[in-house]
């Protein structure tokens, strides 16, 4: 299945000069999601996964049904004030403005064995960012998943030393 098919490409959103790679029309279309989210699970069988990391939002629709394949425990990370008990925090920059990231501080146990997975890798900005939070509260990176790539925001470069997988890739 060639997964760019569900992609929709919607230009200037959220702001001119973005070219917006939409996975509701890929989450809508019950094969074309059955099949991200099963190459992923398949990708992640054998690495003895303990919990599976989304962050928000877009990561949840991605990593829940990941986690729930494979066994696995699911991790939110949430923005800013989102989570109801103690986190841990990290702030970083988007490709177009900043934010505040929180993990709960108990989500994971020292040594699990963490897949990070999301929609989108562009900047690597959130992503590093999050194996920041998940390293910070003791857990291993195993590997980390993505549908999404845009090659040309060269983010798989702060990512160096782990393992990526990237199912679509775009040049912007």
């Amino acid at each position: 299945m060639n997964l760019q098919d569900n992609i929709r490409i919607v230009e200037g959103f959220p702001k001119k000069g973005i070219s917006f790679k939409d996975i509701t029309t890929l989450i809508r279309d019950k094969d074309a999601f059955k099949y991200a989210v099963d190459k992923i699970a398949g990708y992640l069988k054998d690495k003895n996964i303990d919990v599976v990391v989304g962050p928000e939002a877009r990561g949840f629709l991605f990593g829940a049904p990941i986690a729930y394949t494979l066994g696995a425990g699911f991790v939110p990370v949430r923005k800013q004030g989102k989570l109801p008990y103690d986190t841990l925090s990290i702030k970083y920059d988007l490709e177009y403005g900043s934010d505040v990231l929180e993990i709960h501080k108990d989500a994971i146990n020292k040594g699990d064995r963490v897949a990070l997975v999301d929609d989108l890798l562009a900047t690597g900005g959130t992503t590093s960012s999050v194996v920041k939070l998940i390293e910070q509260a003791g857990g291993e990176i195993v590997t980390i998943d993505f549908v999404i790539e845009l090659t040309d925001l060269k983010g798989r470069e702060k990512l160096k030393g782990y393992d990526v997988l990237s199912l679509i890739k775009y040049d912007i």
